[in-house]
């Protein structure tokens, strides 16, 4: 099913908090910050499409081509001073080196004139060959914590990635499945920004014990804004 049907009123950005920190969930997938004018994005999986190529399984390879444009919109909108990519950037540790050249010029475009930082992840744990930026396992701004992997017992202000969270709904009889930001407002869980990328049911053990439960929200992505839906709702 496409259409989401409104919880609660929607628009395409919602402004929580997290440990203090006032944050706006975008409708597209990105975190911004505007007290820091940094924005965080997660888990962009770039050539993805190549990569299942190159191991025989063909995919469309416009992939790459979608998730950039998609996030030179979001940069155009915001035009964040820092921006944090919180692992899985390349669905590879190939992908860097063997993205095409007018998908790294434009890349690197992008990165001009940022700080960039490019957070290790389980599919891309070296740093990408030749591209700017800094690369780090974890970085703390102000309290915050921005990483690839929840940690179980990490203290408030965890900014993580990875898990791909997605929230289920019944409305009316007809369920509904969308990618989400996941929020108790103690740390933040972000949707996958890649436009290859499925979703894992925030109901699926992988999230047992990362939120206080009666506090958690789902943040969830619709086609035309985002819905702030409350845990006790999901399915």
């Amino acid at each position: 099913m496409n259409n989401l049907a409104p919880a609660t009123d929607a628009s395409t950005a919602l402004t929580i908090r997290i440990a203090g920190h006032e944050a706006v969930c975008d409708w597209r997938g990105v975190l911004f910050f505007p007290a820091m004018n940094l924005m965080v994005v997660s888990d962009l999986h770039l050539e993805k499409g190549a990569s299942y190529a190159r191991r025989g399984r063909m995919l469309p390879p416009y992939d790459t081509a979608a998730t950039l444009t998609r996030l030179a919109n979001v940069l155009t909108d915001y035009n964040p001073d820092t921006l944090i990519s919180l692992g899985d950037s390349f669905h590879d540790d190939d992908g860097a080196a063997q993205m095409p050249a007018p998908f790294r010029n434009q890349l690197v475009s992008l990165i001009a004139d940022r700080d960039w930082y490019w957070i290790a992840g389980n599919h891309d744990p070296a740093p990408p060959p030749d591209l700017p930026g800094h690369c780090a396992r974890e970085v703390s701004i102000e309290g915050l914590t921005f990483r690839h992997e929840p940690v179980r017992d990490a203290g408030p202000g965890e900014i993580a990635g990875h898990l791909h969270p997605g929230a289920r709904i019944v409305r009316r009889g007809r369920a509904v499945r969308r990618a989400c930001f996941a929020s108790d407002g103690h740390r933040l869980i972000m949707p996958a920004f890649g436009s290859l990328t499925g979703t894992l049911n925030l109901g699926d053990r992988a999230f047992a014990g990362l939120f206080t439960r009666e506090r958690l929200t789902a943040y969830m992505l619709g086609r035309q804004g985002i819905y702030a839906i409350a845990g006790s709702m999901l399915r």
